[in-house]
């Protein structure tokens, strides 16, 4: 585990020396971000000595005045009294008097602390050590506070430990609120090395609670707290903002390397508080790069490269966020999902083209009717914002417009180049998969397993439906590599039928000329093509209308989901 933690820390510090740290003033810096890299004791030492001098080991050399006995704490049944130092990377606690025998202590730097150029301590940095042969778990923190006042009527309490603990023993039995010697309802649950009390309904107004993590609390090793941790807090009258949905939801599972993540609030929120520093996502303690967004009530986050495959993520709203009143969310709001663990067939990364419903080259119009595009953006590159005709009627739902002459937000231009430049690349890529399977001439009527299907001419769907069916397998891909045109014919047949477990977004059509989508044709997938795309008077499709070089035309009332 120490091992494994010191590479972590080696590994973090070699990422961010590339793509920055930001300042606790928000103000946004670029070079090495301080990281501890050694302690001591190590994490999980045991029959320290009671006379220890406690250090901390930085990748750089800091601002000695940033270190302080509230930047550098340590932690028994009591908080430990001592003096705090700093010299070359080096921190440096002593304690006043020597340490209990046969206790646990947990040692913190917080993010306080900073660099000689300004750059803080991403997060708080937390090891624990004993001067007995056992490690004993301890509360080292909880939100309220103890004795806060004016705690938000919908606060979730919280308490931190020092380790990881056994989450059967954090339950509602262990971990309890009262308001004098009433009991309150709600539920217990545990994340990471936080317990969290979400009461069922709203808390009383002005009046004090106690809450309680008795010693029935174990850590993974079976180690009880010593004894129960007590803390009060009183409430005040305001009820704040709180994140009520997210997707993926908590806990998700084979999530597409191609989601955008987002929050949606109880009530409308200050734009300029949703940003990369309040709504943020990591890789274990890796942070993701991404562009955040709000419209509405909806928090967006949009990672710059794909997702990595069979990967967790914790997503995380901060208490930055703010309504337009100027009131934080009561708690950070955390969320966990994991991304595909074994995609069947090629893996085909659309990265930042993903983010798109539509991606044309020299005009998007929407001839008629009132067409909707769901959850995706809308972008014409190297075309200009004067080539886009017929928004409205037509409308983008939780997305965005964006053309290669917009000079506002800033980046737009280039965030399209490199939009393009991944749409040719996934082309390319398609385009020269082997084939399982060669096809020509009409698919209507026929049902197809998964594979690479490849067409050296025109391709239809003309007779009857096209079913795709996954065989039970949700990861299952379907590709058609189409060396002409490619044409669905609406009416009788023309649709695409999704069975067993078959998925839009695994559906590709890369087309070497044009793709045109017949009239009322329920379409399914992602269309690449090198030309131009058509869609039929109402015809609606789950996926993606992404021309390289030609127009995208929706002729009368279509609709485009995320696939």
């Amino acid at each position: 585990m120490i091992v494994k933690k010191l590479l972590m820390n080696l590994l973090l510090a070699t990422i961010l020396l590339f793509i920055g740290c930001e300042r606790d003033d928000f103000i946004e810096t670029f070079g090495v971000c301080p990281v501890v890299i050694a302690t001591d004791p190590v994490d999980g030492a045991v029959n320290v000595p009671p006379d220890k001098v406690i250090t901390a080991t930085f990748n750089e050399n800091m601002n000695p005045t940033t270190f302080t006995t509230t930047s550098f704490t340590l932690q028994g049944i009591d908080m430990v009294a001592g003096t705090v130092s700093f010299s070359g990377v080096t921190a440096k606690f002593v304690p006043s008097a020597p340490l209990a025998i046969n206790t646990t202590y947990t040692a913190i730097i917080k993010t306080t602390v900073k660099d000689l150029t300004g750059n803080a301590l991403q997060e708080d940095y937390v090891w624990t050590f004993s001067t007995g042969s056992t490690i004993t778990p301890i509360v080292i923190s909880t939100n309220p506070t103890n004795n806060e006042t004016n705690v938000f009527l919908n606060k979730i309490v919280t308490a931190t430990f020092n380790m990881p603990m056994n989450n059967a023993t954090i339950n509602a039995a262990t971990f309890t609120l009262k308001q004098e010697t009433t009991t309150v309802n709600g539920a217990v649950s545990y994340n990471g090395t936080t317990a969290y009390f979400t009461p069922d309904v709203a808390l009383a107004a002005n009046t004090e609670y106690t809450g309680t993590i008795t010693n029935g609390a174990k850590n993974l090793q079976g180690t009880p707290l010593a004894n129960n941790y007590v803390w009060k807090f009183t409430t005040g009258i305001i009820v704040a903002p709180k994140v009520i949905s997210t997707d993926p939801i908590d806990n998700a599972t084979n999530v597409p390397f191609s989601k955008i993540i987002t929050a949606t609030f109880d009530m409308p929120m200050d734009p300029a508080t949703i940003t990369d520093l309040t709504f943020t996502l990591k890789d274990s303690n890796t942070p993701v790069l991404g562009a955040v967004s709000y419209t509405g009530t909806t928090a967006t986050f949009i990672p710059d490269v794909a997702l990595l495959s069979n990967t967790t993520y914790t997503a995380t709203i901060k208490t930055g966020a703010r309504n337009v009143a100027g009131i934080a969310i009561a708690n950070d709001y955390v969320w966990n999902f994991s991304t595909i663990t074994t995609p069947s067939g090629p893996i085909i990364d659309l990265a930042s083209a993903a983010n798109f419903g539509i991606i044309a080259g020299v005009g998007i119009s929407n001839n008629a009717g009132f067409s909707e595009i769901h959850d995706m953006n809308v972008g014409i590159s190297p075309g200009v914002r004067s080539s886009i005709t017929g928004f409205p009627p037509a409308i983008i739902v939780n997305g965005f417009m964006y053309a290669s002459d917009d000079i506002a937000p800033p980046g737009v231009p280039a965030m399209l180049i490199q939009a393009k430049q991944d749409l040719t690349n996934v082309y390319l890529f398609v385009e020269g998969l082997p084939a399982t399977a060669t096809v020509s001439g009409d698919q209507g009527g026929l049902t197809l397993a998964p594979g690479v299907y490849k067409s050296t001419s025109t391709l239809l769907i003309q007779s009857g439906d096209l079913t795709l069916d996954a065989q039970g397998d949700s990861n299952a891909v379907f590709v058609f590599q189409v060396a002409s045109a490619f044409t669905t014919v609406g009416g009788a047949g023309g649709n695409v039928i999704l069975t067993n477990g078959a998925q839009a977004k695994n559906v590709y059509w890369q087309t070497s000329s044009s793709a045109t989508i017949g009239d009322y044709t329920a379409f399914k997938g992602n269309i690449l093509a090198l030309s131009s795309i058509t869609m039929g008077s109402h015809s609606t499709a789950v996926g993606r209308m992404l021309a390289r070089n030609g127009a995208v035309v929706m002729t009368d009332t279509n609709i485009i989901n995320r696939p």
